[in-house]
């Protein structure tokens, strides 16, 4: 171990990896052959030491331009993809001391053309490197295959679709969240014989559902753990405001006694302005992500909990990574980084940094 506080060097991780000096830098800058035993060692070590090479003298040494392309849906003030922007220009102001532009290419989130000239402005620009979520699971395919023909190394966000060329993934562990979000509505209580599983969304051609894995792992427990439950799912276009309440009146509304709803996307604000315009209590309520209008309505308690994943945090380690990519070659130590799981509640949701 490194004592005293001094600074890490190469020859320190080279000697407490058990491998040459050379192996190490050819680890950090991605080329050369190294055995796989011998990079996971050197990437353990690195992890362990807190060893940070030195990116100015790499920047220099590199002589070019580096622009991290971000490609993002368009969205209204207050929504879901406004805190994965909060987190790329957060991480932009990190990168930009040593030369790293990242540019934002939005599209709209439900017309695939417009997803497909987005990636064409982005490939016009040709980056260093990209950070995406896949909301078209079949063009984002074509997108990243033209990606890595061309070397250039990208990032999934949010979700991920099925790809092993991918450099790195940041998000929430998508089926686990929905078993968690299952256990939390049965946990301690007694589980009605029907639950109300909301989702409103576009249901547009190519549009992928980043939320399927999520509700899969909530009906997995349910059917493991509560076989006798009815589990109703209640599909709404949020296009349309007042058909947003018609079909709520004729699912929700008509229910009787202690009503179980649950959301798997950031919408939950929306069920929570039903219920309170109808007025109706004895609903347990439990939706995901601390926008501020979610958590509005846990305040007001017409939520019972939601269950949070940072997702800024995850767009400015996404940049991040990219960053020492980029300028050092250094490969993330881990490919999927799934971020911890935070259950907010009345009680604790003024403390949640």
């Amino acid at each position: 171990m490194i004592k005293g506080g001094n600074k890490v060097t190469i020859n320190d991780v080279a000697k407490a990896a058990g491998v040459s000096k050379g192996t190490v830098d050819r680890v950090l800058h991605n080329r050369g052959e190294v055995s796989r035993k011998s990079k996971e060692k050197v990437l353990k070590v690195i992890e362990e030491l807190g060893f940070k090479p030195n990116l100015y003298a790499s920047l220099l040494a590199s002589q070019k331009d580096h622009v991290i392309a971000c490609l993002i849906p368009e969205y209204a003030p207050g929504e879901f993809w406004s805190l994965a922007e909060k987190g790329i220009t957060e991480g932009a102001g990190l990168v930009a001391r040593y030369g790293i532009r990242v540019q934002v290419i939005k599209y709209d989130q439900y017309s695939v053309e417009s997803f497909r000239n987005a990636c064409c402005k982005v490939l016009e620009i040709n980056p260093s490197g990209v950070i995406l979520p896949p909301m078209f699971a079949d063009e984002t395919a074509r997108f990243v295959s033209e990606l890595s023909e061309k070397d250039i190394p990208y990032v999934y966000v949010d979700s991920k679709i099925d790809d092993d060329r991918y450099l790195a993934y940041f998000g929430m562990p998508m089926y686990e969240s929905g078993r968690l979000c299952a256990y939390m509505l049965s946990g301690g209580r007694s589980v009605p014989e029907h639950v109300y599983a909301v989702r409103i969304a576009r249901d547009k051609e190519g549009l992928s559902d980043p939320t399927a894995a999520r509700r899969k792992g909530f009906s997995d427990f349910m059917s493991e753990n509560y076989p006798d439950t009815k589990v109703t799912n209640v599909f709404i276009d949020p296009k349309d405001p007042e058909s947003i309440m018609a079909r709520l009146d004729s699912t929700i509304g008509s229910g009787q006694g202690e009503r179980f709803v649950v959301m798997f996307n950031s919408r939950i604000h929306i069920v929570a302005d039903y219920l309170e315009e109808r007025n109706i209590d004895g609903c347990r309520v439990i939706g995901f992500d601390c926008l501020e209008k979610n958590l509005e309505a846990l305040k007001k308690g017409h939520v019972d909990a939601l269950i949070a994943q940072h997702t800024d945090m995850q767009a400015v380690n996404a940049v991040n990574v990219l960053a020492d990519y980029i300028i050092l070659g250094t490969p993330p130590v881990r490919k999927d980084n799934y971020t911890q799981m935070d259950i907010l509640n009345i009680y604790n949701c003024d403390y949640y940094l």
